[in-house]
């Protein structure tokens, strides 16, 4: 994160008129990529920050102290977390218990977040509530707090099988801040047009990363021993190969769900229709299972070297992290949650339609 800081990469989505390098969604992507070949946990942390940093720059709708908020985020390279998920609603983020309290132009809003990753870390955190307290749980708005907005007390730790650095411990989470720092546009208007499509691209993108990482090092293990036996494959090349597929699919699903976001962005009737939200989000299903796919082919490919921790070409942690994937807004919930969207759908006619 420091190399990150370093390099100025934490607020490149922001407009260059904001002092930021108002670079694309296509480009956070490939840094995410690259991220995820590296270091998962690096990787999350960066793509959870610009989903964030998106939502921001697309719903401020020119409000002064967003656009503030925007431009210290540019210079002083700072860090957001993200809080959108609640108690027992668990990876339900279209539900919120705690609501908005106002008084005047200041807001207070307290919080049980199930996790909030790299709390502590963050130099703010985004959060979604309700919008005040009649309102319904769905009814919501995200809220913009900086470092001096809030205070966190610590719930829950984390200690889990892989991702370990996102530290995605639970905390109480209390604000009080100006009300100007909420995003003007409702959270149900947010979730669809940005959130959901910049979370499944970006997580997308540091899944891939993960899996090309691991398929790297199975392509080297493969050239090792076919070197040490005269060029003869060993039995574990065959997984290469699945390896390879699974992987080039991944990116392809990616590739198109991508064109297919920025064929729709300026269209609001686009973006909200069920083609579009069912597709965007069973990307998530598809690319997360695609990557443990990969990864568990890496391993394969590799054998006991790669199931060793101790060689140069163990495939661990890899696998560890990247078995997080499909429990991310748990696919099980997801495809649940679309069956009545699968039977409304209407099947393609062609191969091209």
């Amino acid at each position: 994160m420091a190399e990150i800081r370093k390099q100025r990469l934490l607020g490149i989505m922001i407009p260059q008129s904001l002092d930021g390098e108002g670079a694309t969604l296509a480009d956070v992507i490939d840094v995410c990529y690259i991220l995820g070949q590296s270091c998962s946990s690096t990787g999350l942390i960066y793509a959870m920050h610009q989903i964030k940093i998106a939502c921001i720059v697309r719903h401020a709708n020119g409000s002064a102290a967003l656009e503030t908020i925007m431009r210290r985020i540019a210079s002083e390279q700072l860090l957001l977390a993200s809080s959108t998920t609640e108690g027992q609603a668990g990876g339900n983020v279209r539900s919120s218990d705690a609501a908005i309290e106002r008084d005047g132009d200041q807001v207070t809003l307290n919080r049980k977040a199930t996790v909030i990753s790299y709390a502590v870390e963050a130099d703010g955190i985004v959060t979604t509530a309700r919008r005040a307290g009649d309102a319904t749980v769905s009814d919501q708005v995200l809220v913009v707090l900086m470092k001096a907005d809030y205070t966190l007390e610590r719930l829950q730790v984390w200690d889990t099988l892989g991702m370990r650095g996102t530290l995605s411990e639970g905390f109480t989470l209390r604000a009080k801040a100006s009300a100007q720092q909420i995003l003007a546009d409702a959270y149900e208007k947010i979730h669809v047009q940005t959130m959901v499509p910049y979370a499944h691209l970006l997580w997308g993108a540091v899944w891939a990363g993960i899996a090309a990482a691991a398929t790297a090092r199975a392509q080297a293990f493969i050239r090792h021993v076919a070197r040490q036996s005269s060029g003869q494959m060993p039995p574990g090349a065959a997984h290469l190969t699945e390896c390879v597929t699974s992987l080039r699919t991944l990116r392809g699903v990616l590739a198109s769900a991508l064109r297919d976001y920025e064929s729709a962005v300026a269209d609001e009737k686009a973006l909200t229709s069920i083609e579009f939200q069912s597709m965007i989000t069973l990307t998530k299903v598809q690319v997360s299972e695609l990557a443990v796919a990969a990864v568990l082919g890496a391993l394969r490919a590799c054998g006991l070297s790669g199931y060793r921790n101790d060689t140069e070409f163990s495939i661990g942690r890899y696998l560890r992290d990247v078995l997080s994937a499909p429990l991310m807004i748990n696919n099980g919930r997801i495809l649940a949650n679309s069956a009545t969207t699968s039977l409304m759908t209407p099947l393609p006619a062609s191969i091209g339609d």
